[in-house]
């Protein structure tokens, strides 16, 4: 693909040439490309919820430049692309239960990356006969790369227990992670 900066006779043009070149302008350059192939048959369901998911990009998109707020976060953080952040769920790296050991201020760290931002993380901890222990928000650390979970309720028996971490971004993703505290610490 090629680009024009500055040239009298290619600058601002767009449209087809024969059926060899495209023109089109963005962010203030021409650029040229080959013609794209045509399209056959009906799109795949894959590529059906793709284009479903990319409408939703948009809409999130432009409520997030609407919003003064959620605009002035991105601007921020230099990061522009409000679709791209829609796309993308956080990733729960790491789970670190090694100093859980079922006591009252027992800390639970876990590693969670997002292409823009972490908003929440909580953690919800199960006995192994499926009762709940305690469930509360872990506190960012580290710059929001690690949370800190403090344990707020006694656990006398760990044996089968579970952790459920969950992670949301600014559009409201959600991942979940479920780790066994016999399991090994690092997925």
């Amino acid at each position: 693909m090629a680009q024009s900066k500055n040239n009298i006779i290619t600058h601002g043009l767009s449209g087809k040439v024969g059926d060899l070149l495209v023109f089109r302008s963005w962010n203030g350059k021409t650029i040229v490309a080959s013609k794209p192939a045509e399209r056959t048959g009906e799109p795949s369901e894959a590529q059906k919820q793709n284009q479903k998911r990319f409408q939703e990009a948009i809409l999130y998109a432009k409520a997030a430049i609407a919003d003064p707020n959620t605009k002035a976060a991105y601007k921020a953080a230099a990061a522009e692309d409000e679709i791209a952040d829609f796309m993308h769920a956080p990733d729960i790296d790491e789970v670190d239960v090694s100093k859980y050991t079922g006591k009252v201020g027992d800390t639970i760290t876990v590693s969670v990356t997002d292409d823009f931002k972490v908003v929440e993380v909580s953690v919800t901890i199960i006995n192994q006969d499926g009762s709940e222990v305690e469930h509360g928000l872990a506190q960012a650390a580290l710059g929001g790369l690690q949370w800190l979970y403090t344990a707020t309720a006694d656990n006398s028996s760990l044996t089968g227990d579970k952790i459920i971490i969950r992670a949301s971004d600014i559009p409201g993703h959600t991942t979940e992670k479920v780790q066994r505290i016999s399991e090994p610490l690092i997925p």
